[in-house]
């Protein structure tokens, strides 16, 4: 996307910015759809962004606070839509936004929601209402904010941006947050498309892992496979790892340690050090150099997907090693690798509320936040068979994308006798890891006691089922709940 910057001025001042991007948006218009979805995406993406939530609009006059927003943020988003223009509070933080981009030479993006552009440009079309009635009994000083309301309204929309029209709002989501990334120069891990709820994991997480703490803190994330255990630990990642002395990201720990532990231990280092590690060539080695590394940095290290304290300790042997403030996430569906390594708080991702999952679904499988009219009956069915397990509203929604109502009936038939390849494949890596007892007592659970009381299944499992242990193993495993 290759949208300018507002007009250089001749003087500007050195601000601190504490924002990245700032959205201005109309609330009724895009709050619920298109604004959340990119503020959503551009968290994810670590980027540090302000949409104001409530829009007071009291006598459109703008609070202190949001004016010293507008002046610390770094780039501007701008989402012109249907009703934008009969706010004044929106178009006075436009006047703002324009006054110290121009000073600034600060990007902003003009977004053309299911608006036309001229239309904004030239305050015709509802634009041209809204003005009408902003001009009724205006006196003097009203019609000279009024203009700064029009010119800034022509500038902005004047600029180089997006036209949401016909085209998937995915695909625009994903213009502005690559226009953004390469102008912050940033090189976040990829967390993928079509986000929900991130924030909801973002604040939770970060409580938990409460920067400010002057000790080292290991927090680990567990849950079933397919919940999105990867996804919120890169968000994190994205989110905070600049404020580290060195830092790694450590993917799919489990596949790798059997055969490429020393690959591992080259990315740690790597990361730890910002590629300035020297050269060695042997795992022993290695060890010892993790070892005097850490200790004198602050760091920030995730392992991704562990399911054996093995594999940490094969890259950082004892909690000693790391330095002070340092910063320790284990993504595991073992909860039990979480209490054997010591971790001092955990998360437990749980699976999507129904509205959620509803989003999720339709952003896949319509491109856009809800579902068509014609296939409500249809995406509910859908969204009931998922359970609220991202990857299966992802792989369902992505598998109905574009197909008619008969051929929806039929593919969700299908799956409730035959689960997707994708899904079943994510599920069977824990089921494959019981021993052959553990597998009776699931599907017990599962086939005949589900919802049941836990001591009255203890009572009719035979006693070679060796069922307390086992029921605890299915537990920390993520299979099943206790109440």
């Amino acid at each position: 996307m290759a949208s300018t910057s507002a007009e250089k001025a001749s003087s500007s001042t050195s601000t601190p910015r504490r924002y990245d991007a700032f959205i201005s948006f109309r609330g009724e218009d895009t709050r619920r759809n298109f604004t959340d979805h990119l503020y959503t995406t551009l968290v994810a993406y670590g980027v540090h962004t302000f949409r104001d939530d409530e829009e007071l609009e009291r006598g459109g006059d703008i609070a202190s606070d949001l004016l010293t927003t507008i002046e610390e943020s770094k780039i501007f988003v701008v989402i012109f839509s249907k009703n934008y223009a009969d706010s004044s509070w929106c178009l006075n933080e436009l006047v703002k936004i324009f006054e110290c981009a121009t000073q600034k030479q600060s990007a902003i993006l003009p977004i053309f929601y299911h608006v036309d552009p001229s239309d904004v440009r030239k305050q015709s079309g509802s634009y041209g209402d809204a003005f009408v009635d902003h001009e009724k009994d205006a006196d003097e000083k009203k019609m000279e904010v009024i203009q700064k309301w029009r010119t800034a309204l022509n500038r902005v929309s004047s600029l180089s941006g997006l036209h949401v029209e016909e085209q998937y709002e995915t695909q625009v989501i994903t213009e502005i947050t690559d226009d953004i990334l390469g102008r912050l120069n940033r090189k976040p891990l990829n967390v993928g498309k079509n986000i929900v709820e991130m924030d909801f994991h973002l604040e939770n997480l970060k409580s938990l892992i409460d920067i400010e703490l002057n000790e080292v803190r290991v927090v680990g994330i567990y849950g079933v496979g397919g919940i999105g255990k990867t996804t919120i630990a890169k968000a994190v990642y994205n989110d905070i790892s600049d404020q580290f002395d060195g830092s790694s990201f450590l993917n799919n720990v489990r596949e790798r340690s059997k055969d490429d532990a020393f690959q591992l231990q080259g990315e740690l280092l790597d990361g730890i050090l910002k590629g300035k590690s020297r050269k060695v060539s042997n795992m022993h080695d290695r060890m010892d150099m993790i070892q005097r590394s850490l200790r004198s940095k602050r760091a920030l290290i995730v392992f991704d997907d562990v399911d054996d304290l093995e594999q940490i300790e094969n890259l950082v042997e004892e909690h000693s090693w790391f330095g002070p403030r340092s910063r320790i996430i284990i993504t595991t569906r073992h909860r039990r690798v979480l209490t054997n390594y010591g971790v001092n708080v955990s998360y437990e991702v749980p699976k999507l509320h129904d509205k959620a999952a509803t989003e999720l679904f339709s952003w896949w499988a319509f491109k856009q936040n809800l579902p068509n009219e014609s296939y409500k009956n249809l995406s509910r069915q859908a969204v009931d068979y998922a359970k609220g397990l991202p990857l299966a509203l992802k792989v369902l929604g992505s598998c109905l994308f574009g197909k008619m109502e008969s051929e929806w009936k039929s593919t969700l038939d299908k799956f409730k006798t035959i689960p997707h390849a994708d899904i079943q494949n994510v599920l069977r890596i824990i089921y494959d890891g019981l021993d052959d007892k553990q597998k009776e007592i699931f599907l017990d659970i599962a086939c005949f006691f589900k919802g049941t009381d836990k001591d009255f299944v203890l009572r009719i499992l035979p006693e070679d089922f060796y069922a307390e242990s086992g029921i605890r193993e299915l537990h920390d495993k993520c299979l099943i709940k206790l109440g």
